[in-house]
């Protein structure tokens, strides 16, 4: 009994390739407007991202049986098959990527136009994924002001177009199972996406070896389809029997249909459950991807006859989309966020429609007017070459723009204010002679600390220590010290180890945070050239608020009393050990200071646009110095209560006169023409010296 989804093997040159089916381009619909609503609407399509597994599923699954029944026929042609790969992919990437790059001139500032560029080229070279996994981290910008991030997906996509037609070739020519080959490197990914995604969730999200295994899952049903349908059709008749006795009182014979049809609706369930249930809050892939790909597979194995394949999947309007799917995910992404950056804020309900419909239409154009031609047709060599030619040199063109810092030269930069203004490196090689890898902790505690550094000149004097509040503190007080004022730092963690946040504690809110806090403070306390100890934390750290960049959740904070205790311990520690401290009062909190800029282009018609819609951002980026002392009440009373429990030994030194403006009696984020922040609510390096010249000066007093 043979089954009716077997795909029927059409010659294409050297290669096979499965007979058309119009289900599956419904189903490329379902997984492209997923992805579509969830970075349009975030907070309504929740599970939306989940759309791209649903891709790697399909991807793997078409491939694969291109390159199983060429070999099979002794007749696959690497040359052919990435002439294929290039004639179908580089066409609308490319169009993209030169679209991005013609924008960016426009409306990006140097660093943004930098990072940009280094995407272009990371993206011609389909590598996104190994770029953006090397850019995460604490003080990477957000998401969705980079408009290139989504060509991660692509770039695990052709990995696995250059490692698994390869590794199936020499499986071929050394008679080794196909099969066997699928399974075994498809477990051992899995398994290695499952382990690790707890603990490393950006790196599974990101690396190919944790990802293929939903690629090769399409690889095992193409196999499965093209070769084991025999064996399966038994199984199936007997399962569809039993189902068919226990649904209908004088039948037992059976044509396979109900339980097609079931095995449809069950993957269509899964994956609805996937959009519905999946957040980016869980730790993904691992196992919630198996919501979205055993359910596409599912759907695909069922076959075009189906009642959900044949009625849904197949109507026009979601096969349309489906042919648009490649060209829609390139477009809609990069002009949201190109949006997002802009409005300097999440886009009105309006702008993000708009947005899309663009997309769809930009999609449609490119599908008629670029894809088709370069895919079909005659000349298929030259414009393979010349495809080739053009992605090489918008590769360079994007590392070119990366190398030369973002093109600074730009109108674009000239008449807006630089977030460069908050750096200050004019005594750069000074100070990098000013300091050495610090002596008080043996060499493999200093591999859990992202900054462990201290003076050149001479035993350090001084102890800074903290979390990242500290980490963007030191180079001010290092480049404005002098020889009576010698520093050792201690901060940052690196890796997955947490950062010290100067809290000795037992209590289970800041137990991530103990180890380095303990080794640091204890390391400070031996060390006797040390007379004063700088503690730096940030509030939200200290209170262990949930919301990462806000203070307004500080008033109804229930861990005064844990904050308190655990600050207490620290103090007392350190003046046991005859120290004496300053403890810095963290700056106010703004927005990422992208989101301050008042941004003008070169562009009137750009600008007209820009003042149509967009909101002035710097009424977000203004606080009121009574608001902010409202906000920050019971942070600045834990600092008072703590300092009276030892007033001789404890100080307080509060940089609000340095971040606001008292006359004015409000706070901005820039100040003599420069930015006091550098990345999200961190002072920016000109402010460190500001701060950090008054506190030289305030310890050589005290």
């Amino acid at each position: 009994m043979t089954s009716n989804i077997t795909p029927t093997l059409q010659d294409a040159g050297h290669l096979t390739h499965p007979k058309y089916r119009a289900d599956i381009d419904g189903l490329r619909a379902i997984a492209v407007l997923s992805v579509v609503g969830f970075h349009a609407f975030p907070y309504k399509i929740r599970g939306g991202f989940i759309g791209v597994d649903i891709f790697f599923v399909i991807s793997g699954f078409l491939i694969s049986t291109i390159i199983f029944g060429s070999l099979q026929r002794n007749s696959f042609s690497f040359v052919e098959f990435y002439s294929r790969r290039i004639k179908r992919i580089f066409p609308a990437l490319l169009l993209v990527l030169i679209a991005s790059f013609a924008i960016g001139w426009v409306v990006l500032l140097a660093d943004e136009y930098k990072q940009l560029g280094k995407h272009i080229a990371g993206g011609a070279g389909f590598v996104s994924n190994f770029v953006l996994l090397n850019e995460s981290g604490y003080f990477d910008n957000k998401a969705e002001t980079k408009p290139l991030l989504h060509l991660w997906s692509l770039g695990i996509e052709e990995q696995f177009y250059i490692v698994w037609p390869l590794l199936l070739w020499f499986a071929w020519k050394l008679r080794f199972n196909f099969l066997t080959i699928a399974i075994v490197v498809g477990t051992i990914s899995f398994a290695m996406n499952t382990e690790k995604v707890s603990s490393d969730t950006v790196a599974v999200f990101y690396s190919p070896q944790t990802r293929f295994w939903e690629l090769l899952i399409g690889s095992v049903l193409a196999y499965i389809t093209l070769y084991k349908q025999t064996t399966l059709a038994k199984f199936k008749h007997k399962l569809d029997r039993w189902l068919v006795v226990i649904a209908y009182a004088n039948k037992s014979e059976t044509s396979g249909e109900p339980l097609r049809n079931l095995q449809s609706w069950a993957g269509a369930v899964l994956i609805v459950m996937g959009v519905l249930i999946v957040t980016k809050e869980k730790p993904f892939p691992g196992y919630w991807a198996l919501l979205p790909t055993v359910g596409a597979v599912l759907v695909i194995s069922a076959g075009p006859k189906t009642w959900l394949n044949r009625a849904v999947l197949s109507n026009r309007v979601l096969v349309w989309f489906g042919l648009i799917s490649f060209p829609l995910y390139l477009w809609h992404w990069p002009l949201l966020s190109f949006a997002r950056i802009l409005e300097s804020e999440t886009p009105t309900y309006v702008i993000r429609i708009t947005a899309v419909l663009i997309s769809i239409a930009l999609a449609w154009l490119t599908y008629i007017l670029i894809e088709k031609p370069f895919r079909f047709g005659n000349h298929s060599k030259v414009k393979t070459i010349m495809l080739i030619v053009l992605m090489v040199t918008i590769g360079c063109v994007g590392y070119s723009c990366y190398k030369r810092d973002g093109l600074a030269f730009r109108t674009v930069n000239n008449i807006n204010a630089s977030l460069g203004s908050g750096g200050d490196e004019s005594d750069e090689e000074k100070f990098k002679e000013l300091n050495k890898e610090c002596e008080v902790i043996n060499k493999e505690d200093r591999k859990l600390f992202g900054i462990c550094r201290q003076d050149s000149r001479q035993i350090p004097k001084y102890a800074l220590t903290g979390d990242s509040k500290a980490g963007v503190l030191w180079k001010g007080l290092f480049r404005q010290s002098s020889e009576n004022g010698r520093w050792l730092v201690i901060s940052n963690g690196k890796g997955v180890n947490a950062t010290p946040i100067n809290v000795l504690s037992g209590n289970e809110i800041y137990k991530p945070y103990q180890l380095l806090t303990n080794i640091a403070i204890e390391a400070i306390s031996k060390t006797k050239s040390i007379e004063t100890v700088v503690l730096v934390t940030a509030t939200r750290n200290l209170f262990q608020l949930k919301n990462d960049y806000s203070i307004e959740d500080l008033p109804t904070s229930k861990n005064y009393e844990a904050a308190l205790d655990g600050l207490n311990r620290t103090t007392s520690k350190l003046i046991s050990a005859g120290k004496k401290i300053v403890i810095v009062v963290d700056n106010p909190t703004f927005p990422d200071p992208k989101d301050c800029l008042s941004r003008t282009t070169s562009s009137k018609s750009l600008n007209y646009i820009l003042h149509l819609y967009q909101k002035e951002p710097n009424w977000r980026c203004q606080l009121d110095i009574s608001r902010h002392i409202e906000l920050t009440k019971k942070y600045r009373d834990l600092l008072i209560e703590v300092k009276s429990k030892n007033p001789d030994k404890i100080k307080i030194f509060d940089t609000t006169k340095h971040l606001c403006d008292l006359n004015l009696g409000v706070c901005l984020p820039y100040k003599n023409g420069h930015f006091l922040y550098g990345v999200t609510d961190h002072i920016s390096n000109y402010a460190a010296g500001l701060i950090g010249r008054d506190l030289n000066d305030f310890l050589l007093r005290n």
